[in-house]
């Protein structure tokens, strides 16, 4: 299982930090990614991390203001998220796959809201 967590509300320009803790494997063999749901849209990717090197990427709206990382040793993979807009709320969600796999494992999200 995967479960994701640190969301909460914050304002404009503020920073959070979401958790993706895994049970029962290992996240270690897996590339992890996050991913969003906005109301009203569809989910978009927004970063991963890959499992053996550690290549990160992101998409454009989140370059150079949210940094994936990951800790085998514990388990978790995080997203920092720094001068957030009220654009980045959505429901975060973390997802785990077997490259070059589809993300086949899914935490529930958690909700960031970023509103004055």
């Amino acid at each position: 299982q995967l479960q994701a967590s640190g969301g909460g509300l914050v304002r404009p320009g503020g920073s959070l930090k979401l958790s993706c803790a895994a049970s029962g494997f290992s996240l270690g063999y897996y590339g992890i990614g996050w991913f969003r749901q906005a109301p009203g849209k569809e989910r978009e990717w927004v970063s991963c991390i890959s499992r053996g090197d550690k290549t990160t990427d992101y998409i454009d709206s989140v370059k150079g203001r949210f940094t994936i990382t990951r800790d085998n040793d514990k388990n978790t993979v995080y997203l920092q998220m720094n001068s957030l807009k009220p654009e980045d709320t959505a429901v975060y969600y973390c997802a785990a796959r077997l490259p070059p796999g589809p993300w086949d494992y899914w935490g529930q999200g958690t909700q960031v809201t970023v509103s004055s």
